[in-house]
């Protein structure tokens, strides 16, 4: 009987998770799943993204895009259904130790890998010994935990500490706990894996760099006996081919939904919704999604004086930076806030007082206080993700006016990622990030994202992880936002509404925390 990890503080309301999360997307304009007569429907299903994935290392990869297709073809022991209850993928059930430190997962038996080899214990133990060492945030959350093979079909994790949500940063979605063949993960290099194997629905067929990954059907998969909803739904791979063009030109990606091209369009400019939203053949799926979040470099050069990153939070008007962002105002909120504000358990105002100030005077005060003296602010970003690019040209304009000599430098997606890594190639960044479940999820937490490499923040995520009770857990999450406010080390600048654009012929697309696939089809 598997036995559920339960939380000692409660989540948000089921609707209001569902809400943020978008989970079903345009569910009921899009149908259920692609269970209509083959005979009509297409074996090639075009999906236009906006980046070429840094990787498709699911383990160690912090990015959307990478778990996206990262989930067609690996796959976890655990991953989370339209709840946001951790649900078993790999594994067949788990029990705990009365002390809470100790869980035996039962694994599935007769899984296949890509390669024709089964899965068992031995690849179970070497992925998540990797995982939970190399991934920040399994490494943050659980780092210390232990793996070890019971039987071939049978793991023990042995947890750093005993905690409410193990199973839940097992679930975790993006830089997911993927399981690889054994052989895989000791090939590892710096760089990551060198081949993707996994036991999902697809398998990879070609990655030709900045034009296109094609994924194919795995003929060997069994649809999962366990299989929910959400990100552990059935994964029947109703289309064949799946390609992700990759089409950093967000004119071509519209042209292309436009003219049928593509089948799905993702990161819709929110200029062209209006346009978009009057074509006849297209439905859009539109999402509250998340927050768009500057985060500045507090541990090298003039960045680390905390006078000089509060100088930077002053001078920021949050309003002219979401308006050139998002261009209509009601795909985007003011709100500080790493959470919805209609979140009932983790919506905060915590720090508010250092959010959206727009004030100069603040500001020049703050420079002088730091002993700014025109050192160069470098503010990386990237074009393929057209808000993150326009807000980071606004933050500059706006740190110019107060006297800071900021420079914007711009890479491909794939170049800023490792620009973002590196503290001495960056003073600050923005990225857009998705809304997580649990606050102990968020990037802004891990310390080699952006530096927050405080005792507050390691204190904070163990209290509200051993919290006895909502309100205590919820008290200890305004005390964090506060302290990432008051530090400096980052800022939500708002929220923002996403927007996919989906070809009428398409049925079974569905939406949870990213787009899935795996029971989309598309009509002749």
């Amino acid at each position: 009987m598997l036995r559920k990890s339960v939380l000692k503080y409660l989540v948000a309301p089921v609707c209001m998770l569902l809400l943020l999360a978008g989970c079903g997307g345009s569910g009921d304009e899009t149908g259920e799943s692609g269970n209509t007569e083959a005979s009509n429907k297409k074996d090639e299903l075009r999906i236009a993204i906006s980046a070429n994935p840094p990787s498709l290392d699911a383990q160690i990869a912090n990015s959307n895009i990478t778990a996206q297709i990262g989930y067609h073809i690996f796959e976890p022991l655990f991953a989370m259904d339209e709840n946001f209850e951790p649900q078993p993928v790999l594994a067949e059930s788990y029990d705990v130790s009365d002390d809470g430190k100790e869980y035996t997962i039962h694994l599935l038996e007769g899984v296949k890998f890509h390669n024709g080899e089964e899965m068992t214990a031995d690849d179970v133990v070497a992925s998540l010994t990797r995982w939970v060492k190399d991934s920040q945030k399994a490494s943050t959350l659980i780092g210390g935990s232990t793996f070890e093979k019971v039987d071939d079909y049978t793991v023990k994790m042995t947890a750093n500490e005993a905690a409410s949500d193990i199973i839940t940063v097992l679930a975790n979605p993006i830089m997911f706990a993927a399981i690889y063949p054994e052989e895989i993960v000791e090939g590892a290099g710096e760089k990551g894996v060198s081949e993707y194997i996994g036991t999902g629905p697809y398998k990879l067929g070609e990655w030709k760099q900045d034009q296109f990954i094609q994924l194919e059907k795995f003929d060997d998969y069994e649809v999962r006996e366990n299989a929910t909803t959400g990100l552990a739904s059935a994964k029947t791979a109703a289309t064949s081919t799946l390609v992700f063009d990759i089409v950093t030109d967000a004119s071509t990606r519209i042209a292309g939904a436009k003219n049928g091209q593509y089948d799905i369009v993702e990161e819709v400019p929110q200029d062209n919704y209006e346009e978009l939203s009057k074509e006849p053949n297209l439905k859009l799926d539109v999402t509250k999604g998340g927050t768009l979040n500057l985060f500045l470099n507090t541990t090298v050069g003039i960045m680390e004086k905390p006078e000089m990153r509060q100088a930077v939070l002053a001078a920021l008007n949050m309003d002219d930076i979401l308006l050139a962002s998002y261009g209509n105002k009601e795909l985007y909120e003011v709100n500080p806030g790493w959470f919805s504000s209609e979140d009932a358990q983790w919506g905060s105002e915590a720090g508010k007082e250092y959010y959206n100030q727009n004030d100069p005077d603040k500001a020049k005060e703050l420079l002088e206080e730091a002993g700014y003296n025109d050192e160069k602010l470098v503010l990386v970003t990237t074009q393929d993700y057209p808000e993150m690019y326009n807000a980071t040209l606004v933050v500059q304009e706006q740190l110019k006016k107060v006297g800071i000599n900021a420079e914007v430098e711009t890479y491909d997606f794939s170049t800023f990622m490792e620009h973002r890594a590196d503290p001495n190639q960056n003073s600050m960044f923005i990225t857009s990030n998705s809304y997580n479940v649990l606050p102990i999820q968020l990037t802004v937490l891990d310390k080699t994202w952006a530096g927050m490499d405080r005792p507050e923040v390691t204190d904070g995520i163990k209290a509200m992880r051993l919290a006895d009770s909502q309100e205590d857990a919820q008290a200890a999450w305004d005390d964090l936002q506060g302290f990432i406010y008051e530090y400096g080390g980052a800022t939500v600048l708002g929220h923002f509404t996403g927007v996919n654009a989906i070809s009428n012929d398409v049925e079974g697309y569905e939406y949870m925390r990213f787009p899935i696939f795996w029971n989309a089809t598309v009509s002749e």
